[in-house]
């Protein structure tokens, strides 16, 4: 089963190796058929602590690194990050 990506913003970075992620996803209301803003906040680890509040990240979905953590970064404002590559080229 492939892994699930995900991209949302940077909320904070005060933990060490773990960043917050705000992820927004667009549903439509069953009975209105409107489209409503859902959003839900996911830990994702960030190995080399680059991601400052504010980035634009995308995580993937991997085993699980704590209790709440069950996400990494793989990628930055566009750009790969440091500790996903290493993974990848290994």
């Amino acid at each position: 089963m492939p892994k699930r990506i995900l991209s949302g913003r940077v909320t904070s970075d005060k933990m060490d190796k773990t960043i917050t992620v705000l992820v927004d996803r667009r549903v439509m209301h069953p009975l209105y058929k409107k489209f409503i803003r859902r959003s839900k906040k996911y830990a994702a680890h960030d190995e080399l602590n680059e991601c400052k509040v504010g980035d634009t990240v995308r995580i993937e979905e991997c085993a699980p690194i704590s209790r709440r953590k069950t996400w990494t970064v793989i990628s930055r404002n566009g750009e790969t990050v440091g500790g996903a590559a290493a993974a990848v080229s290994a």
